[in-house]
């Protein structure tokens, strides 16, 4: 991704009319990423997706690669969101199928978000994209720590915590396959990542049990 030689987010969006049009940009650049591809993403190219000036992107987004963190961000935002609400429904009892529910949410957001993954399968991340995408990882396996401690009655330790970053990195390998192409994704794969994680979870909470 090239570097930009000014800020790469010039201002933010302060009336509504600021915001709709920041909103059509972005919703432009997702279309063009999953159907175009990255290197069709270009400032001209997501004027003609969104309507907008290109002279009026500029105004919001430094380059290409501006808009591009922004888009990234925003999916990983919807990330930690989630694994916010699973923590906030173990608390309240409501989280009685741990691994089915936690891929049920995952697999959706990738779903909703087919330019965010050919973004990621093409690996086309700034630096400052690619550190907040391992802190996103690191907070969800944070999140899943929790959800096992208060699952477990137990205080996690560094088993859980290895374990709750696997769990991570193999759920985002799978989906990443599952969700990154065209046409219907394979739900069979998804439900088989269902059945190899409710293994991997029985085995940690006897583990737990037994330390």
């Amino acid at each position: 991704m090239a570097e930009s030689t000014g800020p790469r987010v010039r201002r933010q969006p302060q009336q509504a009319r600021s915001r709709a049009r920041v909103e059509a940009i972005l919703a432009a650049a997702d279309r063009i990423l999953c159907h175009e591809g990255y290197e069709a993403l270009t400032m001209r190219r997501i004027a003609e997706e969104s309507g907008a000036p290109v002279g009026s992107i500029y105004q919001f987004y430094a380059d290409k690669g501006a808009v591009v963190d922004a888009l990234g961000e925003r999916y990983l935002s919807s990330f930690a969101t989630a694994i916010d609400a699973l923590v906030d429904r173990a608390v309240a009892g409501e989280l009685t199928d741990l691994v089915g529910t936690m891929v049920d949410v995952y697999a959706d957001l990738y779903r909703s978000q087919p330019g965010g993954m050919a973004l990621w399968a093409g690996r086309h991340l700034s630096p400052e994209l690619a550190r907040a995408d391992e802190a996103s990882n690191a907070l969800i396996a944070d999140g899943l720590g929790r959800i096992v401690e208060h699952l477990t009655g137990r205080p996690g330790g560094e088993q859980a915590r290895r374990a709750t970053r696997m769990v991570v990195w193999a759920s985002n390998a799978v989906l990443h396959e599952v969700f990154k192409g065209v046409g219907e994704p394979d739900l069979e794969t998804v439900a088989e990542l269902k059945r190899m994680l409710d293994l991997y979870w029985e085995d940690l909470r006897e583990r737990l049990a037994h330390p």
